[in-house]
């Protein structure tokens, strides 16, 4: 069976390179400025023709999933993680905070909107994924919390994990960037000892 080639890969790769790069940057301005990208619009605001567009970025999820590769994963965690939830969790929020730094003006943005119920349908940087990551690092607790414990104590981590929490941690508490990210993180260490 043949293997399809992606377009970018084929002939002219350094100017398909460019022309990535700039759909990409385009797609961060916009989520910047507060607008959800199409690929329509990333196209437009990177000055490149729709039928090319389409053919980097078959739809928004796969612009939005090169843009944020964390918007399309499931897991934090790599093919073979610790057991240990501690270690899992150190792993999660590490990346969380990370994700936090390099993208804060997007998320910031995306909060913004999202303060507008007519918004929330369509903010794609808000889409409840930290949940699933919390819970995918906990899962080996499953034999140990019941069901109602684990899923408060997912909830209570991310509570005080994300743009929320890191938004008061800078703007009204005045800690650096870098110091809200790992108190956010200290405090999802301490709820999970406590859990446990």
């Amino acid at each position: 069976m043949a293997m399809s080639i992606p377009y970018e890969m084929t002939g002219r790769t350094r100017q398909k390179a460019r022309t990535r790069a700039a759909m990409l940057a385009a797609t961060r301005e916009l989520l910047a400025g507060g607008v959800t990208p199409t690929v329509e619009r990333a196209a437009e605001h990177a000055g490149v023709s729709r039928t090319t567009a389409y053919r980097y970025f078959p739809n928004q999820r796969s612009l939005l999933v090169a843009t944020y590769p964390m918007v399309g994963a499931d897991s934090l965690l790599d093919d073979h993680p610790p057991i240990d939830p501690q270690e899992r969790l150190e792993i999660v929020t590490h990346a969380i905070g990370e994700r936090l730094l390099d993208n804060e003006a997007e998320l910031r943005a995306m909060l913004r909107l999202s303060l507008d119920p007519a918004n929330r349908a369509e903010l794609p940087l808000r889409a409840g994924r930290a949940i699933g990551w919390i819970e995918d690092a906990l899962s080996p607790l499953r034999d140990t919390l019941s069901t109602t414990e684990l899923h408060r104590l997912v909830l209570s981590i991310r509570a005080t994990l994300g743009i929320e929490p890191f938004v008061w941690l800078t703007d009204i508490a005045g800690l650096p960037r870098d110091e809200a990210v790992e108190l956010m993180r200290h405090s999802a260490r301490t709820l999970l000892r406590a859990a446990l």
